[in-house]
């Protein structure tokens, strides 16, 4: 198990790696050319294994950086939906479909900031939900790639996000019941 620190410095190298992904995103609106969309997308694929691994083979893991990663993460889907989106490669039901558990999941996060008995609850990294946002990195990949996939991959992402949205509502609804 991973040590936690109660460090609230954001400058750890983990915490940068995480936050490249914004710029990254940022990249990623203003490329047009195919391969550089591409690069982006490996990038910030490796930045998000990256971040997780120094944190724990370094002793870096933090709170701030348990926030930081998922942020990071939800901002790069989020840049990218919205230029594939702006350039047709998307549509809006797609772009729906594929940032489903990451809105359920902002909500989730400021209603259990706003309900007082949710608080102490400490959020966890689930399988589910790593696996939606492997999936959206491949889904990603498919439409510059493989653009046929897109409908599949876009309907296999919003069924294991809606799988990871029961999943952390339930694991809420338990930590709250044992605390």
């Amino acid at each position: 198990m991973s040590r936690m620190s109660n460090a609230t410095s954001i400058v750890t190298v983990p915490n940068l790696v995480s936050t490249s992904r914004v710029v990254l995103g940022f990249g990623f609106l203003l490329a047009d050319a195919v391969s550089l969309r591409l690069s982006l997308i490996a990038v910030a694929s490796l930045t998000d294994f990256l971040d997780g691994w120094l944190a724990r083979r370094t002793h870096a893991a933090s709170r701030l950086g348990a926030l930081v990663d998922p942020v990071a993460d939800r901002f790069f889907a989020m840049c990218v939906v919205i230029g594939y989106v702006a350039s047709a490669q998307l549509s809006a039901w797609q772009a729906i479909a594929l940032m489903f558990r990451d809105v359920m999941s902002i909500i989730g996060w400021f209603v259990a900031r706003n309900v007082s008995w949710l608080r102490p609850i400490t959020f966890k990294a689930r399988w589910l939900g790593k696996a939606v946002t492997v999936l959206q990195l491949f889904t990603f990949f498919a439409v510059l790639l493989w653009p046929r996939l897109t409908d599949r991959m876009v309907w296999v992402v919003f069924a294991v996000g809606a799988a990871a949205t029961v999943d952390y509502t339930l694991m809420l609804w338990r930590d709250r019941a044992q605390g």
